[in-house]
């Protein structure tokens, strides 16, 4: 029975649809044979012997619940190949031959050591709401962050046009801007500032002030991806002295990482969880999980970490600002 026990961890941010994945993971690995065990914390619990056994009714009631139920760390012990090698004992003394991992690049970087230096089966899912790796078009929990900070515009949409306001609104993503252009297209931002486009700081408070002028318009929103966070300041007070308005900024922070996953999360936590449990099954170790289109792929491991760059969509970003103003 040794190779057919499955562990499963969640490592570094979590993200909503990771339960999800980890349901879909446990029951669908439990069809095929296997013994299935959850690790708490990520690779902290790796090291630390934090594992435990799943089955059907540990993961009933979860495919709502975002974070992450066996939840998630992050270890710099592991991240050295000595380390590495004294976390995967723990798995071996068990008979656990098998791990899949959901989380983002950071995570990945623990799967490839763990395949190529001690051949270990493990598999990687991409769980971040960043959506910043430029092997798949989508990551768990990108479309329900997008969703949240969706509702946070349109509340904060109520306060700026009582009060004649602009608002600075600063969302996550790292140095991709995925978040802020998804969401603020959806919620009809009148500027979308992402670190993949040239941002100019005088133009975009002259373009804000155009819209205002020209439009007939008393107030205004401006999101800012996290990547550009250097031009807040400077984007504010030029604001204010093009407009000669109040500015306000609002940072959501960590607010969107949780929530009940979206609709399209959950299924695709289901997909990936199916494919990389598939991956284990054949022996395929060493690979990552993603979506091209329509279709589930997977790739080399070492391929999603340095391979092409996540790839922009410029096309989308024009055609927010055309309709935007």
């Amino acid at each position: 029975m040794a190779d057919k026990k499955l562990a499963i961890l969640t490592s570094g941010g979590d993200a909503p649809g990771m339960n999800a994945c980890i349901r879909a993971c446990v029951r669908y690995a439990l069809t095929k044979g296997y013994e299935v065990y959850g690790v708490g914390r990520g690779y902290v619990g790796l090291l630390e012997d934090d594992i435990f056994p799943m089955d059907h009714a540990s993961v009933t009631n979860i495919v709502q619940l975002g974070g992450t139920i066996i939840r998630t760390g992050r270890s710099k012990e592991f991240a050295c190949v000595e380390g590495t090698g004294k976390a995967l004992e723990n798995l071996k003394k068990r008979g656990i031959n098998n791990l899949i991992v959901i989380g983002g690049d950071g995570s990945f970087h623990g799967v490839q050591r763990m395949y190529d230096v001690f051949g270990f089966n493990a598999v990687g899912i991409p769980g971040t709401i960043d959506n910043d790796m430029g092997y798949t078009d989508y990551t768990i929990g990108f479309d329900t962050a997008c969703n949240t900070v969706l509702s946070a515009i349109l509340s904060l949409r109520d306060t700026i046009a009582s009060h004649d306001r602009i608002m600075v609104l600063e969302v996550m993503g790292r140095n991709c801007g995925d978040i802020a252009l998804w969401s603020g297209l959806a919620g009809g931002a009148q500027t979308i500032v992402c670190p993949e486009e040239t941002s100019d700081v005088n133009k975009l408070a002259d373009e804000v002030n155009n819209i205002i002028v020209s439009r007939h318009r008393e107030s205004a929103l401006v999101v800012v991806a996290e990547g550009c966070k250097e031009i807040e300041e400077p984007l504010m007070k030029r604001l204010r002295e093009v407009t000669g308005r109040t500015v306000n900024f609002v940072n959501l922070s960590y607010v969107q990482r949780g929530g009940s996953p979206t609709m399209l999360d959950r299924v695709l936590a289901a997909r990936f969880a199916i494919h990389a449990v598939d991956l284990i099954e054949e022996g395929k170790g060493g690979r990552a999980v993603g979506i091209d289109g329509r279709k589930i792929i997977d790739v080399p491991i070492a391929d999603s970490l340095y391979g092409e760059d996540k790839e922009f969509n410029h096309q989308l970003y024009s055609i927010a600002n055309i309709i935007s103003k």
